[in-house]
């Protein structure tokens, strides 16, 4: 970040400075919540989680070299100056927004129900061709993970990427507050956290918010396919950009042809498997060939996204092409991993239906045994059950090999996935699938793990990268 003294961010949160009159002006490097990453001169912040309570690592951040705490306690003879707060998660907000209005670079927001991360990650990617860009961390999207990414941002950096994700109303809001996006970019509206949205129009009204803090020069760039966004005819006077991928399962819809013509469409589409994609890229002046290393043909709307934010932001068509070469995945997003022989297909991070569609697409395409091994999709509201019946039936038409689930919803998917004749595995635990698919396991095979986060599939994805 900036440096900002400690003077400016008492201000910047209403808090009440306390300690040494001198160290008032005093400049903190950064801003830091996890006390085992603290570095000199930075500021901790103690935030009160629902296990641990951040106030009780203030004595030790201070011999780390921390310039300065946030709390909400009157602390009794601290090591070092502190502000004292009514919230410390607040304060973190406030800090990011007044943190955020002080600084002059483009800052690309991205939300939607699914493809938030990788959509971020290939959009980083290309303007990194031109730029020097800072991106969210992981998914480091919610209102403790934005202002930490927008609080990263320094002098050198030109652009910033931040994911921005919700699970109720008005979360985008307050998101949307801290991070003023120039440029919002939505990547499609799905069945996710129906608990709190209820349906498909919940979720478009509740990810809409991103708009709210869209300056009158801002930019919107949507995915053209997506039926929902399709009803976004303008926001506040700005008509969207919009981008168009012809993968065979919708057409254009011709009321937007006719009212704005999309930026860039994708067509002649090649699917290599795991060794990732190829399209042509329709320009309003120019055809370019791609190819990613990202496998799935959810891939190129990523790419699609992502040629239009570099085309907003200057770069040239070859400089586009170049980046979306470039792109990587993440750990837990569709990452390939060879261990033992085999490969695996690391998606475990999250999951819902479509993203679950997405993920068995890219299994069917892969070389020898294909094996999925899936689990709960959480915060899916009333119809969960339904929606893991759907990918169930889903997974036996796509044709892989074996199916391995675990987890109370998973069973419905195994269920149904069965009854279609899918050779399918269901296991009462993590601990006994785990045991089950170590002995079924054979070199060729390739194994695609996904569930939501909280499942902690990540946790077979280790004992499988240990074969050898």
């Amino acid at each position: 970040m900036k440096k900002m003294s400690l003077e400016q961010i008492a201000a910047a949160c209403g808090g009440t400075y306390y300690g040494e009159d001198r160290l008032r002006k005093m400049e903190v490097t950064g801003v830091v919540t996890d006390s085992r990453k603290v570095e000199a001169g930075n500021l901790y912040i103690a935030i009160r989680g629902e296990r641990v309570d951040g106030h009780t690592f203030i004595p030790d951040v201070f011999e780390q070299g921390a310039a300065a705490a946030l709390s909400e306690e009157v602390l009794k003879d601290p090591a070092g100056p502190y502000i004292l707060v009514g919230s410390c998660l607040q304060a973190l907000k406030d800090i990011a927004e007044y943190y955020r209005l002080t600084l002059d670079l483009p800052v690309i927001g991205i939300a939607g129900s699914v493809g938030k991360t990788s959509t971020k990650e290939m959009i980083a990617a290309v303007l990194e061709q031109k730029y020097c860009v800072l991106k969210t961390e992981g998914n480091f999207n919610n209102e403790i993970g934005l202002p930490l990414t927008l609080l990263r941002i320094r002098p050198e950096h030109e652009a910033a990427v931040v994911e921005m994700g919700i699970s109720d109303f008005g979360e985008m809001h307050r998101l949307a507050k801290m991070a003023r996006p120039d440029i919002c970019v939505m990547t499609n509206i799905g069945p996710c956290h129906l608990e709190n949205l209820i349906d498909l129009d919940g979720v478009l009204r509740a990810k809409s918010e991103i708009f709210d803090y869209l300056g009158e020069d801002g930019v919107i760039i949507l995915n053209g396919n997506d039926e929902k966004l399709a009803a976004i005819d303008e926001v506040n006077g700005i008509r969207p950009i919009r981008y168009f991928v012809f993968d065979g399962t919708a057409k254009p819809d011709s009321s937007v042809s006719e009212r704005d013509a999309y930026f860039v469409t994708a067509d002649s589409i090649e699917n290599l498997g795991l060794a990732g994609m190829e399209a042509v890229l329709h320009f309003p002046d120019e055809d370019c060939a791609i190819k990613e290393p990202i496998p799935g043909v959810h891939n190129i709307y990523n790419a699609c996204a992502a040629a239009c934010v570099g085309d907003v932001l200057g770069l040239t068509y070859a400089e586009i092409c170049a980046g979306i070469a470039a792109a990587k995945t993440l750990s837990g997003r569709a990452n390939v991993i060879e261990a033992g022989g085999i490969v695996i297909i690391d998606d475990c991070y999250n999951a819902s239906p479509n993203a679950m569609r997405a993920s068995l697409d890219v299994l069917s395409k892969a070389n020898g045994r294909r094996i999925a091994v899936l689990g709960d999709m959480l915060e899916l509201g009333d119809n969960e059950r339904a929606l893991h019946r759907e990918v169930g039936a889903y997974a036996a038409e796509s044709g892989i090999d074996r199916l391995y689930c675990s987890g109370e919803l998973a069973k419905e998917l195994a269920d149904e996935a069965a009854a279609a004749g899918c050779d399918t595995r269901y296991c009462e635990t993590k601990e006994a699938l785990i045991s089950e698919l170590l002995s079924d396991i054979k070199k060729g095979d390739t194994v695609l793990v996904k569930a939501s986060h909280s499942m902690e599939f990540s946790d077979i994805v280790d004992e499988l990268k240990k074969l050898s």
